[in-house]
């Protein structure tokens, strides 16, 4: 046989000493049957481990088997590591790596050439047993070319020594290669030991030869082709094998009955070989579990699986010179140290040993125990070890550290001002704040309970507050004197409400404020509700949420010279959001913007924003005065809270400036009637005013949301209470009948599927927590000041006319806007009705 071929075998299983934690059954077998045999009776083990081959793969998949072979070679052979090699089924090309899946494998590829050991023995398919493979005398005695490749040693962590490589035949076909380096007693291998070795390869060409059984994968595996640089003779290629499906390391969902293979394609379809995503897939979609996920890898690869725990901690030995991205990018973390050596969890076993690196970051450690896990239990437990990414540590890690006393708790301010400069406690305050933030909360609870129960803390998430944690009692003082620290607030004072901000960017990694209210309650304790102002950049008016028709509207509104708009709605509804979406499409080069706020939550290039100072005695009124002294174009004001304000945005309307300002007010009628009754001339008012929005924040629907067709009744219920708002307009009340017909065929055409209505219902899955909903938007009420209009406020018209007149108009109230959202698919008719009175 010829030596100038360059095709190659690829790896298929390298088992080191230090890594042989599997603990297959078969493999508890070997090490029975092993025990029994003295190395001079490797012969007749490997004659009965030729016998019994048929028998170990019935029991497990041919996959398994193979890798109980090598360790089983591992141990005849008293070796330091084993490794095996298969041919490519074709002989020439690139082979990719057997996916068998192993707890000590490292991906190596052989080229097929004199110039490598197991190239030589693959195509002279001799055996070689080297003393020294560092001794280069040797090996040239054997061929002028052949050489040792360390890249053997940097890869497996082995210092290589003695070296048997023995071919894999069946017949004249070579199958593969077997490396065996490193014998344990430091002598080259006897022959007692080439017997035994001779034998057991030939066992295992009858193993690599054999159909895949229970759902194993043949061992050829499908090729992907380069070109060679020598084309051999075909002679000289080697035989082709059976070639079988690349296997998925989520097959063992299959097995298990959590989903069908089908459904598994399907999904490994949809997202490639992005694993992460896969398993979200899997989770959202077809609601398996992590613990099934974490079974499967566990089948694949051969190890452990190792589930989330909430008890594991951050030890300065294990994690101290490790950082949290770091762990991240590697897909691996090192959990504890136990009797069979240090626990490491990984997402991906091969990977993680192809690198060697955990070897060289832990190089005292002279065992490992590899366990798997699924994606979303390796971040959770890496969240929980090193907090989150902007995190200080895990908040479960920072009670258990705080459930202990510091001292008895007393009254004394000296007492609350060594607390408070606890370093545990500066950083649970800080974690509470960071993790707020990052769950999306609006707002921050700390509800210190009276006698013995424990501080709670309840966050407020897309509207509705959530338990977020406990935190022990003798840390109620403590915990509400630090936030007054970082709100400049008086911690002596207990007995009276305090209002302060806090600018995180002192204490943490964002760049945050948070506006705090401290109340004393009873028990003689403080709550305190932080709010998280909304920072950054204003967000295009496209992404408000509002219908064509109200963008339309405010659209011919907002571009005119002067006049007056309100942005109206309760706390928390958007309207300062709002408000400078607004202000972004009006800000140009040639507008001069003047806004007054309290506080400045949202900045912008080319505005210009004034902070409200009441201790310096800067308020709205004083800032509306002195904007109109500075040749602005357009004024924002916060808030319109007082008589004096609104006058002072009427006047400035009516001088050519155009005027914006919010209310806390119900609705866009009701807006109206609120400011005539702060003692606007209704003359005046009624000629400054361009329009009022109206705002609400429902739930938004999940991803996950699932799609009906409403039965004809509920259909008709929905009609009726859309039409609620229309009775009392003229057109309704002349033809009703009429008019719900029309109003059902404009649904059908502008949001209507197949002549059809389709409406959604939350479902819930991981990215929602199980709610079934994901986020809030916007629901609008657009009153614009039209002739009707101002006529009636001249008239000090009552609400319920003018709220006529504005839905003969074009007006869609609160609930009609939500309700058209829900035909969208965007919201669902509970919601609705949850932020929306009638």
């Amino acid at each position: 046989m010829g030596l100038h071929g360059c095709s190659a075998f690829a790896f298929g299983f390298y088992a080191r000493a230090r890594y042989s934690t599997l603990s297959f059954s078969i493999l508890a077998s070997f090490r029975q049957l092993i025990a029994s045999f003295t190395i001079q009776n490797c012969a007749g083990l490997c004659q009965q481990l030729d016998t019994s081959d048929a028998k170990l793969l019935q029991a497990v998949s041919l996959d398994e088997g193979i890798r109980t072979w090598c360790l089983a070679a591992w141990d005849v052979l008293s070796s330091e590591c084993v490794g095996l090699f298969l041919a490519n089924e074709d002989g020439v090309t690139n082979s990719s790596k057997v996916t068998t899946g192993v707890a000590a494998a490292v991906r190596i590829k052989r080229p097929i050439s004199p110039k490598r050991l197991a190239g030589f023995v693959a195509f002279s398919k001799r055996q070689l047993n080297i003393a020294n493979v560092y001794d280069a005398r040797a090996l040239q005695s054997i061929h002028p070319e052949l050489r040792f490749a360390d890249a053997v040693d940097k890869s497996t962590g082995c210092r290589s020594v003695q070296m048997l490589i023995s071919p894999v035949l069946a017949g004249d076909a070579m199958l593969g290669v077997l490396e065996v380096i490193n014998n344990k007693n430091g002598l080259p291998f006897s022959q007692i030991q080439l017997d035994a070795y001779t034998r057991l390869s030939k066992t295992l060409a009858i193993a690599i030869q054999r159909p895949k059984q229970h759902g194993g994968t043949a061992l050829m595996a499908t090729t992907t082709k380069t070109e060679p640089a020598t084309p051999p003779k075909p002679a000289e290629s080697a035989p082709s094998a059976p070639r079988a499906a690349q296997p998925s390391k989520y097959d063992g969902l299959v097995h298990a009955g959590a989903v069908s293979k089908a459904v598994l394609q399907e999904c490994l379809a949809k997202r490639g070989d992005k694993d992460g995503t896969i398993e979200q897939l899997l989770m959202d979609e077809h609601q398996v579990k992590p613990a099934e996920i974490g079974q499967a890898l566990a089948l694949f690869f051969g190890v452990p699986y190792e589930s989330y725990s909430k008890a594991r901690f951050n030890t300065e030995k294990l994690h101290g010179a490790l950082k949290r991205d770091f762990l991240s990018e590697q897909g691996w973390i090192p959990l504890e140290e136990s009797f069979d050596g240090l626990v490491v969890m990984c997402i991906n076993p091969e990977n993680v040993l192809s690198t060697y690196v955990v070897q060289h970051m832990f190089p005292r450690e002279t065992k490992f125990r590899y366990v798997v896990t699924s994606q979303s239990e390796f971040n959770q437990t890496l969240d929980l070890i090193f907090g989150n990414a902007d995190g200080d540590g895990n908040i479960d890690h920072l009670l258990a550290n705080l459930s202990r006393p510091m001292q008895v708790e007393g009254e004394e301010e000296d007492y609350l001002a060594s607390s408070t400069a606890d370093n545990e406690v500066v950083k649970f305050v800080n974690k509470v704040i960071l993790e707020a933030y990052q769950k999306k909360a609006s707002d921050i609870h700390i509800e210190p309970g009276q006698g013995k129960a424990n501080v709670g803390v309840r966050l407020r998430i897309d509207g509705s507050l959530v338990p977020y944690i406990d935190a022990p009692r003798h840390l109620r003082q403590a915990i509400v004197a630090r936030i007054k620290i970082m709100s400049d607030l008086d911690i002596s004072e207990t007995r009276r409400p305090q209002d302060g901000k806090i600018r995180f960017k002192k204490f943490g990694p964002l760049d945050i404020e948070l506006r705090v209210a401290t109340l004393p309650s009873a028990g003689g304790v403080e709550d305190v509700v932080m709010r998280i102002l909304a920072g950054g950049e204003a967000i295009p008016m496209e992404q408000l949420g509002l219908t064509p028709h109200n963008m339309d509207r405010l659209l011919s509104v907002i571009h005119k010279p002067y006049g007056l708009f309100y942005v109206c709605g309760p706390t928390g509804s958007g309207k300062t959001t709002t408000l400078h979406s607004i202000l972004a499409t009006l800000n140009t080069p040639d507008t001069k913007i003047w806004t007054a706020e309290d506080p400045v939550e949202i900045t912008q290039k080319g505005l210009r924003q004034v902070q409200v100072n009441k201790k310096a005695g800067i308020d709205f009124a004083m800032l509306m005065r002195s904007f109109l002294r500075a040749d602005p174009d357009i004024i924002m004001v916060g808030e319109s809270r007082d008589h004096e304000t609104v006058s002072m945005g009427v006047e400035a309307s009516l001088t050519g400036h155009l005027v914006f300002s919010t209310l806390h007010t119900n609705s866009a009628p009701e807006s109206v009637t609120r400011l005539l009754d702060m003692g606007m001339d209704p003359f005046n008012f009624a000629d400054a005013l361009l329009g009022v929005l109206a705002q609400r924040l429902a739930k938004r629907l999940c991803v996950c949301k699932e799609a009906y067709t409403p039965a004809g009744s509920e259909l008709q219920a929905f009609i009726s209470e859309y039409a609620e708002e229309l009775h009392h307009t003229p057109a309704w009340l002349a033809d009703a009948p009429g008019e719900a017909k029309k109003l059902y065929q404009s649904w059908i055409e502008n949001y209507g599927t197949d002549g059809r209505i389709t409406m959604y219902r939350p479902v819930g899955c991981s990215r929602c927590a199980k709610t079934g909903y994901k986020g809030r938007l916007g629901l609008h009420e657009l009153l614009l000041a039209d002739d009707e209009t101002k006529k009636l406020i001249q008239e000090r018209s009552r609400v319920a006319n003018i709220f006529a007149s504005a839905v003969a108009g074009g007006m869609h109230t609160l609930k009609m806007d939500g309700m058209i959202k829900v035909m969208q698919g965007l919201t669902d008719l509970k919601q609705v009705r949850s932020v929306c009175i009638k």
